[in-house]
């Protein structure tokens, strides 16, 4: 019940998001339907394995979709005092799931109804032509099967939707300074080492509890200020228009880890297509496969690209605005590199498989259509989902820069020059990579 009184008191943007997730959930409900629908009239069990196994995609992108639906929900995330009246973060966690599922379950029934309603169980009144080889009209539609097909995507989101939101257990040494342990069990927050018979010198360890307690008051006055205590080295910077000074985010210590795998997995993808095409079947398991790898490595290697966008930014003498859009993709380049490297993969491959696709071919009908438009649809809504979570998360860091004068101007144009600058980068990459999956294949 809290669950359904959250889903329904939430913001209309929030509200648009779960209706998005509902109507991905209810078009890959009617593609599995679908195949169930081509099994019962096709008795070849290969065909209708395969069918199948194409509705992983959809699958896929719906779970991806209703992920990041989650993660951008404020309703469910940690707040102080929730966890006083017994909404802590796995309770926060069970809910979300909950929501998701209730979201996935409402998709899962109106793709029932739609796929009962073209049957002709409902009225009596069945479509014909081609829709008799999905929809296996005359015959019994097996109850449980159909059940079973429609419980995958709400089990599969919800589940994935616990996974990602679970608690978890802060990194040792993140944010603050980790404690270390001195002789005779004293501890610090430094990682000083100090020299022997440190302990026996008069003052030195009254000195740095002073100091200690000196930094702790210090730091409440930064925040009240709305000066990040990272960002005072920049605080006085200024643009070359002669803007006010712009305290950027601080900059990320680490980039992104997937840069040489997906670099690694695209080349092994594009060298089995070669491969295919110098052997002859580009229509086989193996040109497939090396599809599979292409598009894996492109959203492999997307967090890491983002944030060499954003270092290239900060490069030969930047100003406010070009540090605030650089340090922001870089600490912004897992979130919204990962969605952005999935949309590049869907775009390059459904480029591939339209330039391999044979106009006279009968296979390719609505449900071709429908797949693919789902897969597309889910990709973008993710990225756009994940652009919105990025926002919320730099929240108090643009409220502080609002604060410090920053002009709405520059804030929107360091947005821009984001978003322009990643076209930059991945929009001929995407086309490069697609030009070169579908020259082998076509022969």
């Amino acid at each position: 019940m809290l669950a359904l009184r959250l889903s329904l008191g939430a913001q209309p943007a929030v509200q648009v998001r779960r209706l998005l997730v509902a109507g991905a959930s209810a078009g890959t409900g009617f593609l599995l339907l679908s195949a169930l629908g081509h099994a019962l009239s096709h008795p070849d069990p290969a065909a209708s394995a395969l069918r199948l196994a194409w509705c992983t995609a959809p699958l896929a992108a719906t779970v991806y979709l209703a992920v990041a639906v989650a993660r951008a929900d404020p309703a469910t995330r940690p707040r102080p005092g929730l966890s006083a009246v017994g909404l802590g973060p796995v309770r926060l966690m069970a809910i979300s799931a909950a929501t998701t599922a209730l979201s996935c379950l409402l998709g899962s029934a109106l793709a029932l109804l739609v796929f009962l309603q073209l049957r002709g169980d409902l009225t009596g009144m069945s479509l014909g032509g081609g829709a008799q080889e999905f929809l296996a009209a005359g015959r019994p539609l097996p109850l449980p099967a159909a059940l079973t097909l429609l419980a995958l995507v709400p089990l599969s989101a919800s589940g994935a939707v616990a996974v990602s939101l679970r608690p978890r257990e802060p990194v040792k040494g993140a944010g603050r300074a980790a404690r270390t342990y001195g002789r005779f069990g004293a501890y610090r927050r430094t990682p000083v080492r100090e020299s022997f018979g440190a302990y026996g010198r008069f003052g030195r360890q009254l000195g740095a509890a002073a100091r200690g307690r000196r930094t702790a008051a210090e730091a409440p006055a930064q925040e009240q200020d709305g000066a990040p205590a990272d960002a005072a080295d920049d605080a006085g910077a200024e643009a070359a228009d002669g803007s006010p000074a712009v305290v950027p985010p601080p900059v990320p210590t680490a980039a992104p880890s997937g840069l040489p795998w997906g670099v690694a997995v695209l080349a092994v993808g594009l060298a089995v297509e070669a491969l295919t095409s110098r052997t002859g079947s580009t229509d086989g398991p193996a040109a497939f496969l090396g599809l599979a790898l292409t598009s894996l490595g492109l959203a492999l290697v997307g967090p890491g690209l983002t944030h060499l966008c954003g270092r290239l930014l900060q490069a030969v003498r930047p100003g406010a605005l070009r540090l605030l859009a650089g340090r922001v993709l870089m600490t912004e380049a897992t979130r919204i590199g990962r969605p952005l490297g999935v949309v590049c993969a869907v775009v390059s491959a459904a480029y591939t498989m339209a330039s391999l696709h044979d106009p006279d071919d009968p296979s390719a009908g609505p449900l071709v259509v429908l797949g693919v438009l789902l897969v597309a649809g889910c990709t973008v809504a993710t990225l756009l989902t994940a652009a919105v979570e990025a926002k919320q998360a730099h929240a108090d860091t643009t409220a502080s820069l609002r604060r410090l004068g920053a002009p709405a101007g520059t804030l929107r144009r360091a947005a821009s020059l984001r978003a322009g600058a990643l076209l930059a980068l991945f929009g001929p990459l995407t086309v490069a990579v697609a030009e070169l999956s579908a020259w082998p294949l076509g022969g």
